[in-house]
């Protein structure tokens, strides 16, 4: 039976459901698949230690890595090549080893990009307002101006790192397209939007909360969340509590697991099973 060794880095990483994901889609092909979750808080280490845990699963004949918060944009230092979408995004969350090379892509903008066209399709777009200017959210906010957003205001609580993806973005993307705010700034940005998008680890089992002040949601505001563990997270809740159409984080979990699975093995992932698969596995608790 053909067989493959892959895993996760990243924080606070218990909860996720990245190895089962990645290990029942493998039963449906055949094929064994061992996904291992590399977690530097239970290791003890930072994360800047991302470059000597791929090393160490490279000599260990791993297939390849799944990377996540705090390590997206770390890593990249370590990689012999980048394919151009994480090159362009300047963040990796799929790392495959071929031919005795680690090579990093990024699946997190189509599988953001793919999860807002099955569950908002018809949203209106004019501005948007990103909290979170990290790894997950570059892939994001990328993901959005190419969906035709006009215009993403991005605020992070690292003003100097919004800003920079703002410069990032408007090179691309063109004058105008994306701004950076700062957090003082959060509710008359939040006010004026049509939408809002929540790329930080806020919410997560291990980060719980609310990344903004609950008063600032209001009915005709959609809300979409990167955070999927919890699929319902606070910020989700309350949204939905005033009417908000709301876009949970399942969805780019399935189609970013998808296509990282994709690279790992070359076969054509079961996108529907995918998310059944997730509503089962996230119906018990973290």
């Amino acid at each position: 039976m053909t067989s493959y060794l892959t895993g996760l880095i990243g924080a606070g990483i218990g909860p996720s459901l990245s190895p089962a994901l990645h290990e029942r889609e493998a039963d449906r092909h055949g094929v064994r698949l061992v996904y291992r979750t590399l977690d530097i808080d239970v290791l003890g280490v930072p994360p800047e230690a991302v470059g000597e845990l791929v090393h160490a699963a490279r000599r260990l004949g791993f297939d390849g890595l799944n990377i996540t918060h705090p390590c997206k944009q770390l890593v990249i230092e370590h990689l012999d090549e980048l394919a151009p979408e994480a090159a362009e995004l300047g963040a990796v969350n799929t790392v495959v080893f071929r031919d005795g090379r680690a090579v990093g892509h990024n699946t997190d903008a189509t599988g953001f990009a793919r999860s807002f066209a099955r569950g908002l399709a018809d949203a209106p777009t004019g501005d948007v307002v990103q909290l979170g200017a990290g790894g997950a959210g570059a892939a994001v906010a990328h993901a959005l101006l190419n969906l035709g957003v006009d215009r993403v205001t991005l605020i992070d609580t690292d003003p100097s790192r919004a800003a920079a993806l703002a410069a990032a973005l408007v090179t691309r993307f063109g004058a105008g397209r994306a701004v950076s705010a700062p957090a003082g700034a959060t509710a008359e940005s939040v006010g004026a939007a049509d939408g809002l998008v929540h790329a930080t680890p806020t919410g997560m089992v291990a980060h719980p909360g609310l990344p903004l002040p609950a008063a600032l949601l209001r009915p005709g505001l959609w809300v979409a969340e990167v955070v999927y563990r919890p699929l319902e997270t606070e910020l989700l809740r309350e949204a939905r509590a005033l009417g908000c159409r709301t876009l949970d984080g399942g969805g780019m979990a399935v189609f970013q697991a998808a296509d990282a699975f994709r690279l790992f093995t070359g076969l054509e992932p079961h996108t529907g099973p995918m998310f059944a698969d997730l509503g089962d596995l996230a119906a018990f608790p973290a």
